[in-house]
């Protein structure tokens, strides 16, 4: 038998290894079952780990390691936590592989420790079982092997067991009693939320619920992308046949994609269930299609209503009933959250036959801080219109869905989150907050942020600094020098023409890249009106002419941007192994004619302009059906939801004033496997305000991405804070916290305040910020922080420089810095902390109180305070003491203070304070006493707004006015090893209420 029959025999059997690992003789005895073959145990990791990457025996393995690994609440894992160490050596165990064997597995597959953070209720009682998931599992089997085409098995197993968590919160659809359980899903942008809330949907379908609602934009191009997505992914042929013959002419014509000959139907990439009914699975109904949003049903409710359909199996007995639910047919539809759609779906439910409250339901909330969230000033509302208008037909239809289950998506949650609690008829997240994480290929904010501070030297070199590999700034102004703005975007416009050939040509040599380079797209992002897309694109056009692209000329230019761009950043950032990079440009020149007949293959216009609903614009960016290369020009329609496929290039100008907003603008946020290394970011950097006031887009969007990691850091302690494995805090106690941390949102009215208020809160091990220090003023908090230290220097407490380690992921090697070391007894350092001061609405006094309780415990008896001594930093001499001192970027608005520690010391101070997994070096480890904390110490040149603040331009000797005392601080890892947090209530009278009035 040769090796491709043996690869084939052992995917066999592992595929049925469903019930967990299995020893090497059971995978032996299914291996002979399979192919008939003899194999010996000691030979199969060998069949495994050293075949091609793409062997589907070794795929299998991989796909069955990932999902043990990511196992929840399965009786073979013996205890043992998902994505630990403990559980990947719990399985090498069971499947009986020796030290060397399991060793090489680690190497090849190294576990994924990522965890998918969960805030839930915890008087919950659990159902969606081992044995529940293995009795029905029809639709997510189908949508599994959709994912395993086009996801690597560690994704594949992350979205299986979030979906599985997602599920398991919501309410038992075959349970006696009703239930409506909300929830809130935080996702990233453009990070794959699509496929998260589909497989939700498959296990939902599986598990008993029977109409699915799904609520997207509130654009047509976004419900019919999300409709065809499920409709490819999910709901499948057979379902969207309806059970029409497809030879028949007549009849397939009015049938959604059949009809069309659509490029992807005829390639039979629509997933094929076969006979649903067959396996015992319910058909799935679609009450809306490709290009029709959901209109009332009037003689057709038969579509809609079980009991109409007699269909039921006991009509006698409730559709939600054992008997009935799983011979149920399931009704889907995708509908906009536009006002008359969702008035024609309440009014055609609240005519059915079948009690509402029969009907398990699941109400997915798509982009769901948009439009759902009820925005309307309590002071303007009246008893006929307390609410907007979306927020209340969602409000509408949980009333009339007893058994509705409601689940909102997001990457921007803030909106979410502030909804109050004591509007029973909304869609705060009592039940559950669960916030994904981010697999390692998505390209989020910190991929394109330099989030610490850099030396120059370091800001100057792209191996180093983000924005220097990835952004160009955008600083032309079209009132004072117009030609300055054409030389910008032509250098955009020649950026996308470059990266396009450089795609190209890597497809050439790894014809395996073909897939990732269908599509190639720049966005210009510049206004939300329509007539100035219509200049801008006419303007876009001119220049497009003007650069004579193919000419000697262009081709001079495009030489020049390769040598002094493309080249360096790709020769910085040899991050994706495998990846052929172009030695010089006469490589990649052949392929820029096919470049241009790409972009203008379609009407010789190489502009795209996407600022309405007309459908003549998306059929020309439609990425399901054909190749896109085009330069795409809108704004809101473009802004949120819409997923640009192969987007390399952005020109990006556009000014808001709201977080969410912006942060829904990051379209270059998300998966660019194969080009990396080629986005460009051409963003502005001086756009005018109101008045005189000049904003930075980029650093906008950097101070965006700060917060969102702030609040996901913390529902991460949050999740994780109680010893017995209960979780301590609710989502109903979520809410002040964040009102802590964004004190301009008011959650409620200025006449009330949520009971919850935190008492203490702290992780062992785990390095936090404390940044959010007063405005300068007269510099006498400056002063006086620096106060605060002085004798530390005076007493001559800091010993010799030392050489400290980090891990630098991106280049993949461990790097150094200097520093030396102060050791500060606890009670002095109590001392110290609790003068500093802070801006208004920001609450150190939990941390201090975490601080104290450590140390009573005998958990806490001294601090390790780290001053970083930096290659390249200024040193100056400021009231007499000799420090270095750095430049700090001080953040504007009411966040206040400074910008975040660099991960290069981070490492450092938590292997001090005890954290196992730092790679802080031995210097760092020297210090680690058990009972250490540790403090990372920061001084930053803090000069009057207007005046220099780069301290090698400052004068050597400095006042403590003008420098800021900063720090950061680690717990030791065994005062609070799984995270520790405790609440008091405002109201001990009122203990069980979130919501109190204030007197």
């Amino acid at each position: 038998m040769g090796d491709d029959a043996y690869s084939r025999a052992l995917e066999q059997a592992l595929s049925g290894m469903t019930a967990g690992p299995m020893p090497l003789h059971a995978i032996v005895a299914a291996f002979l079952t399979a192919s008939g073959q003899m194999i010996a145990p000691e030979e199969i990791p060998g069949l495994i780990l050293d075949s091609d990457p793409n062997d589907p025996g070794r795929v299998r393995f991989h796909l069955r390691l990932a999902e043990w690994d990511a196992a929840k609440d399965v009786a073979w894992a013996a205890g043992t936590a998902p994505r630990t160490g403990e559980r990947r050596a719990l399985i090498l165990s069971r499947l009986g592989l020796d030290a060397g064997a399991a060793a090489r597995v680690d190497e090849v597959f190294p576990p994924v420790f990522d965890r998918t953070t969960v805030i839930a209720d915890p008087q919950w009682a659990p159902w969606y079982d081992e044995d529940r998931r293995r009795a029905h599992h029809f639709y997510w089997d189908g949508y599994r092997r959709v994912l395993e085409r086009r996801l690597d098995p560690d994704a594949v197993a992350s979205i299986d067991s979030a979906t599985t968590e997602i599920v398991g919160r919501l309410a038992d659809p075959s349970g006696s009693r009703p239930y409506q359980s909300k929830g809130l899903v935080v996702g990233h942008v453009q990070s794959g939320k699509t496929a998260n809330f589909t497989g939700v949907i498959a296990k939902a379908v599986d598990a008993g619920y029977r109409l699915i609602i799904v609520l997207t934009g509130t654009v047509e191009i976004l419900r019919s992308q999300t409709q065809r997505r499920l409709d490819m992914e999910l709901i499948g042929r057979e379902n969207i046949l309806g059970g029409i013959d497809p030879e028949d002419r007549d009849l397939i014509a009015e049938v959604d994609y059949a009809g069309s000959d659509d490029v992807d139907w005829l390639a039979g990439r629509f997933v094929s269930h076969g006979d649903p009914a067959a396996a015992g699975a319910p058909a799935i109904r679609r009450l809306t299609r490709a290009k029709d949003d959901y209109k009332l049903l009037k003689a057709g409710l038969d579509a809609l209503d079980p009991r109409a359909g007699h269909e039921l199996r006991e009509p006698g007995k409730p559709v939600w009933h054992p008997d009935n639910i799983h011979r149920t047919d399931v009704r889907i539809a995708v509908v906009k959250k536009n006002k008359a759609v969702l008035t024609k779906l309440v009014r055609d439910l609240r005519r059915i036959k079948a009690l509402l409250g029969e009907i398990p339901a699941l109400i997915i909330d798509d982009e769901a801080d948009q439009a759902s969230v009820n925005t309307l000033n309590p002071k303007r509302a009246t008893q006929d219109r307390s609410r907007t208008a979306i927020n209340k037909l969602i409000a509408e239809l949980l009333g009339h869905l007893g058994r509705g289950q409601y689940i909102g998506y997001t990457a921007t949650p803030f909106a979410n989150v502030f909804v109050s609690p004591e509007d029973a008829e909304d869609i705060f997240p009592r039940d559950f907050i669960i916030s994904l994480s981010a697999p390692p290929e998505y390209r989020g904010g910190r991929a394109y942020h330099d989030f610490e501070e850099l030396t120059a030297a370091e800001r100057r070199d792209p191996a180093v600094s983000n924005e220097r590999a990835f952004v160009r700034d955008l600083t032309a102004s079209d009132d004072v020098n117009p030609d300055e703005v054409d030389a910008e975007l032509l250098r955009a416009l020649d950026s996308f023409v470059l990266s396009g050939a450089i795609k190209l040509w890597r497809a050439s040599v790894d014809p395996g890249l073909s897939g990732a380079f269908r599509h190639h797209t720049m966005l210009v992002h510049e206004s939300v009106s329509q007539k100035a897309h219509a200049d801008l694109a006419l303007r876009i056009g001119r220049l497009w002419k003007r650069a004579g692209y193919g000419s000697p000329r262009a081709n001079g230019r495009l030489r020049e941007l390769f040598e002094e761009d493309f080249k360096t950043v790709t020769a910085a950032r040899q991050w994706e192994p495998g990846i052929p990079r172009a030695g010089s440009f006469d490589d990649v020149a052949p392929f820029i004619g096919e470049v241009l007949d790409l972009v203008l293959g379609g009407n010789g216009d190489p502009v795209v302009v996407i600022n309405g609903d007309k459908e003549q614009q998306y059929r020309q960016v439609d990425f399901q059906r054909e190749r896109v290369w085009r330069i795409l020009v809108g704004g809101t329609k473009l802004s949120r939801g819409f997923t640009l496929e192969g987007l390399t290039t952005t020109y990006f100008k556009r000014k808001a004033m709201q977080a969410d907003s912006l942060m829904q603008m990051g379209r270059w946020f998300g998966y660019r496997p194969g080009y990396c290394d080629l986005v460009r970011l051409f963003m502005a950097r001086k756009i005018k305000g109101s008045g005189r006031q000049v904003y930075d887009l980029y650093e906008a969007f950097g101070a965006i991405m700060r917060d969102e990691e702030d609040f996901r850091s913390q529902l991460d302690v949050f999740s994780q804070v109680q010893e017995d494995g209960a979780p301590a805090v609710r989502p109903i106690d979520i809410p002040p916290l964040v009102f802590q941390q964004l004190p301009w949102l008011r959650p409620t009215s200025r006449t009330k305040m949520y009971n919850a208020e935190l008492d203490y809160c702290g992780v062992g091990g785990r390095l936090q910020d404390f940044p959010r220090q007063p405005e300068r003023g007269d510099g006498s908090v400056n002063i006086e922080h620096f106060g605060l230290v002085r004798p530390w220097f005076e007493e001559h407490r800091f010993g010799p420089v030392e050489e400290f380690e980090y891990w630098d992921a991106e280049p993949g090697r461990i790097g150094s810095f200097g520093g030396r070391v102060a050791i500060i007894p606890a009670d002095e350092m109590r001392r110290v902390l609790g003068g500093f001061q802070w801006v208004d609405g920001f609450d150190f006094r939990p941390a201090l109180r975490m601080i104290d309780r450590a140390s009573a415990e005998g958990n806490l008896e001294d601090w390790a305070v780290l001053l970083p001594e930096l290659s390249g930093i200024a040193k100056k001499t400021v009231d007499g003491i000799r420090i270095p001192v750095l430049k700090r970027t001080r953040r504007n608005g009411t966040r206040g203070g400074f910008s975040g520690s660099s991960f290069r010391q981070r490492d450092a101070i938590e292997t001090i304070a005890g954290r196992r997994d730092a790679s802080g070096g031995n210097s760092a480890r020297a210090y680690n006493a058990g009972k250490r904390g540790a403090m990372l110490l920061i001084f930053a040149a803090d000069t009057k707004p207007g005046e220099e603040r780069s301290p090698k331009l400052l004068p050597e000797r400095m006042s403590a006015a003008d420098t800021a005392t900063i720090f950061s601080l680690a717990l030791p890892y065994a005062a609070a090893p799984k995270g520790r947090i405790a609440f008091t209530v405002r109201r001990p009278d009122r203990n069980d209420e979130p919501v109190v009035d204030v007197e």
